[in-house]
């Protein structure tokens, strides 16, 4: 979903939007139809961007799930390769 006043911000600075109406206020003046071409531009790139980085949510979740500290220790004595194993998987499964 675009988040039309994050971009909004971005491109103007200070903003608002009255709820229910999708109207957007700029220094509290009605944004122009131009801006709104502007904005909904931005928000679009903005998306993209989220959208684009959607792996490395997924893999920071695995990651959180891990008890890496545990894991690195057994590698540590060198008897596995688990840590890796457990990274190199996840890598697999949320590829770039």
């Amino acid at each position: 979903m675009l988040d039309l006043l994050k971009a909004t911000s971005i491109l103007y600075g200070e903003c608002t939007q009255t709820p229910p109406s999708a109207n957007i206020y700029i220094s509290d003046v009605l944004a122009t139809a131009e801006q709104m071409e502007a904005i909904t531009a931005k928000a679009t790139e903005l998306q993209g961007i989220y959208d684009s980085q959607e792996y490395a949510r997924n893999r920071k979740a695995k990651y959180d799930l891990l008890n890496q500290d545990e894991l690195r220790f057994d590698d540590l004595e060198n008897t596995t390769t688990t840590w890796q194993d457990a990274i190199n998987a996840i890598k697999l499964e949320y590829p770039k």
